[in-house]
């Protein structure tokens, strides 16, 4: 039934769970997997995936015979849903016991046991997530004690297939690995203006022209306008069936996936397709967009359109085809909310138009404001028509939003913590914490983006910050746009290891929560994405990169994000290791320097990514 030892070599490793759980007791000693592994599940059927998943993880990697069984007390490995409810642990968390005789996991729900499994896997060697059998691994995982339950509700992370489109396979993936950390929803923007990727089968246009473009590659945001006659055969869509296998490749993993269709903004795809839905339906610039400039941000706040990209909040027909598109996506998404986005909706052409202005007489609207919050009204009655709740970005508070209306705040927290105190319910998921589409290390590094967003600040985010009503916050979010992100790969990049500290910030008490700790379970979960070939940023071992100037003389500041680490440097171009001169303090630029050249290392190994940076680009970054 068990053994204490291994055909391989016992290695001592830490415990590593992500999230933390509320609590640990690691009693010594370990439990070795057996080569053949008896698993007991609860009658019923509730548990097929969690027992299909323990099955295949165990049986491939590290190549053990499993058995599933029902109710069987002496079983290696035991899932048990409790007959008589643990209130403290609720419907998502669980009790891992693992003993030198067996691994007992119970739950409520099986949403519990499925988040216990995870841990379980957790528990074993790096190697479990490999998908090929691994020799010379001693499957064996501590003696331990384990009782767990998430701080808050909603476990969010949101993909952008707009900007960029990801196939079906893709998002799976995608999904999996947010079940790996117990996320347990997948916000899922599906159009903008780069892009509609639902099928809409009552308004088929909506992918037939609003799902493809011209391909442009580089710098998303300063492209050229592209050609009028290139051919428009970048982007797609899902099929509806696609959704639906999709939407239930989520539940079997306790994820609720939310839709979004952002509107009355970001809204060129749609327009492409039915201009009729425009202001000015006549201009001949509804396209869908590449990513050359047609916003101008330069104004301070909301942008300003340089080509329209808004629903015309004043003619009927929009919210008639609203409603076929609202129907249709409460038919394929059981999850409780719609998102709806109307988040930065230019108000250039709504100024201009007569028909708009002929509704604010009508309807004694006094400012745009008060005209998108009339548009959020008319959606919302809808959207609650199909049994559905609305969810938007906080942008819709400017003009008032109705009692029923939930709020997603990403420009910080400010209008979260507003909205919850005046009882609307929110989403917490401001850009200083979560937007995971920010550089996570230099620019030399990193695709070119607005805004920077280290690990260490992201393991800071609390989704009940101070000044919040508790009661009204469903929980929080990291969101990840694609507008430079041209591919998974680059997707799994920029969401891990950032997705760990979200995940932990979300999950665990905050009083769990360590960097120090962190900072070294992230390293073997690295090791974990390795063997899954899922790839992250290593952004953690490179340096901050700032410079001053005191008087003609610039000055270089290093500072490293996580201890233990040693940085060289040169600026005579050859490429630094630890035998040059080790840095200690702000560096001098030597005045007749064309380049610097950056490395850590970790004792005599190096650790870091070998930076570059011409010395001209240095000295801009002086403020």
């Amino acid at each position: 039934m068990f053994s204490l030892t291994g055909n391989a070599q016992q290695v001592e490793r830490a415990v590593s769970i992500i999230p933390e759980p509320v609590s640990v007791n690691k009693k010594g000693g370990h439990y070795v997997l057996p080569d053949e592994i008896v698993v007991s599940v609860p009658k019923g059927g509730e548990t097929e995936y969690v027992n299909n998943l323990l099955k295949e993880k165990l049986s491939l990697a590290p190549g053990k015979k499993v058995t599933i069984t029902e109710n069987n007390s002496n079983a290696n490995i035991e899932l048990v849903l409790n007959s008589s409810r643990n209130e403290k642990i609720g419907d998502e968390g669980y009790e891992l016991n693992v003993t030198n005789q067996k691994i007992t996991l119970k739950a409520n729900k099986p949403a519990g046991l499925h988040y216990g499994v995870q841990t379980l896997f957790q528990l074993l060697p790096p190697q479990i997530e490999s998908d090929k059998f691994e020799s010379n691994v001693s499957w064996q995982l501590p003696q331990i004690e384990i009782v767990d339950y998430p701080r808050v509700g909603w476990r969010g992370l949101m993909l952008d297939v707009s900007r960029h489109f990801f196939t079906v396979d893709e998002i799976k993936k995608y999904i999996d690995n947010m079940a790996k950390y117990k996320y347990n929803i997948f916000h899922w923007h599906l159009t903008d203006d780069e892009g509609w990727r639902i099928e809409i089968k009552s308004l088929p246009k909506l992918t037939e022209v609003g799902a493809w473009r011209t391909e442009q590659i580089g710098w998303f945001g300063g492209f050229s306008d592209p050609d009028p006659d290139a051919p428009k055969n970048y982007g797609g869509f899902y099929t509806q069936e696609e959704i639906k296998d999709i939407v239930k490749y989520a539940l079997d993993r306790n994820i609720q996936i939310m839709p979004e269709v952002d509107v009355p903004g970001h809204s060129s795809a749609i327009l492409a397709a039915y201009p009729e839905l425009a202001c000015f339906p006549e201009s001949g610039d509804h396209f869908v967009r590449t990513g050359a400039p047609f916003l101008d941000w330069n104004t301070g706040g909301r942008p300003a359109a340089i080509y329209e990209n808004t629903l015309n909040p004043a003619n009927e027909k929009v919210y008639e085809y609203l409603d076929k598109i609202i129907t249709e996506l409460a038919e394929l998404f059981p999850f409780d909310y719609i998102h709806t986005g109307g988040d930065e909706a230019p108000y250039t052409f709504w100024e201009k138009s007569s028909d708009v202005k002929e509704l604010m007489a009508r309807e004694n609207l006094k400012n745009m404001a008060e005209v998108q919050s009339y548009f959020g009204h008319r959606v919302e009655e809808i959207i609650l028509s199909k049994g559905k709740k609305m969810m938007g970005w906080d942008e819709i508070l400017e003009g008032g939003i109705s009692p029923t209306t939930a709020l997603m705040s990403w420009r910080g927290v400010k209008y979260g913590i507003e909205a919850s105190n005046s009882e609307h319910y929110v989403v917490m998921s401001p850009t200083n914490f979560v937007y995971l589409d920010y550089m996570q290390a230099d620019v030399a590094t990193e695709p070119r983006v607005y805004a920077s967003l280290r690990l260490n600040q992201t393991y800071k985010f609390d989704p009940v910050p101070e000044g919040a009503n508790a009661k009204y916050i469903l929980g929080g979010q990291a969101n990840l746009w694609t507008e430079q992100i041209y591919n998974i790969r680059q997707a799994e990049y920029m969401t891990w290891p950032r997705g760990f500290a979200a995940a932990e910030s979300l999950w665990s008490p905050r009083e769990n929560k360590d960097w120090d700790k962190f900072v070294s379970k992230t390293e073997d979960h690295f090791k974990r994405f390795d063997y899954a070939k899922t790839k992250y940023s290593p952004a953690i071992y490179d340096p901050s990169i700032s410079v001053t100037k005191e008087g003609d003389d610039y000055y270089v500041t290093l500072t490293p994000e996580i201890k233990g680490l040693d940085i060289y440097t040169s600026f005579d171009a050859s490429t630094p290791d630890n035998f040059y001169p080790k840095y200690t303090e702000a560096q001098k630029i030597p005045k007749d320097a064309d380049i610097m050249r950056i490395i850590t290392y970790r004792g005599d190994k190096p650790i870091g990514r070998l930076i570059s940076i011409p010395v001209e680009d240095l000295r801009k970054r002086v403020r």
